[in-house]
C-alpha cells in the first residue's frame, strides 16, 4: 500500500471507490505551500484541467487514500501519468494525526484556462464528498469557469 492525495474528481470517496476499489480513504487533510488552478486547456475535453502549483501562501484540500499497487496502476492510466500528461510527486500533507509523506498527480502542462462549468461542478461536488469545509467548497463553485452551451 502507497499513500495518495487526490485534489480533483478523485476527493469523492464513491467515485474513488468505482476506480480504485482496493484503495480505502484513510483521512484528509491540506497540502500546504500549494493551490489548485488549472492548465493544460488544449488536453480537455471542454477546458482545462485540474493541477496543483506550488505557492507558499495557499492550501489545497485532499483526501489521502491506502492505495495497492494493483488500483495505482489503474489510476496512473485513468489520470494519463503513463502517457505523461500527468506526472506523480511526492508532497507532505498536514492531518489531524500529524504530517505524512504522500504522492499526488500534477499536470505536465502550463498553468492557464478556465475550466468548463460543468467540470468545476464535479470537483466542487467531490470536494463536498470528502467533507471539505463549507467555505472551500464555496470558493470552488466561485471560480471562473467557462460555459459549455449545454
Amino acid at each position: 500500500m502507497t499513500l495518495y492525495a487526490a485534489y480533483g474528481t478523485n476527493l469523492d470517496p464513491a467515485r474513488m471507490g468505482e476506480r480504485c476499489p482496493h484503495s480505502p480513504l484513510r483521512t484528509t487533510g491540506w497540502l500546504s505551500g500549494w493551490r489548485l488552478t488549472f492548465g493544460g486547456e488544449e488536453h480537455g475535453w471542454d477546458g482545462a484541467l485540474s493541477t496543483i502549483v506550488q505557492d507558499p501562501f495557499e492550501q489545497v484540500f485532499v483526501a489521502i487514500y491506502d492505495v495497492t499497487r494493483e488500483d495505482e496502476k489503474h489510476l496512473d492510466g485513468w489520470e494519463a501519468a503513463d502517457s505523461g500528461l500527468y506526472r506523480k510527486t511526492k508532497v507532505r500533507v498536514s492531518t489531524m494525526d500529524g504530517e505524512v509523506v504522500v504522492w499526488t498527480y500534477v499536470l505536465d502542462a502550463y498553468e492557464g484556462g478556465l475550466p468548463s462549468a460543468s467540470y468545476l461542478g464535479v470537483l466542487a461536488d467531490a470536494a463536498e464528498a470528502a467533507d471539505a469545509p463549507a467555505d472551500y467548497v464555496a470558493a470552488l463553485r466561485r471560480r471562473p469557469c467557462r460555459s459549455t452551451g449545454l
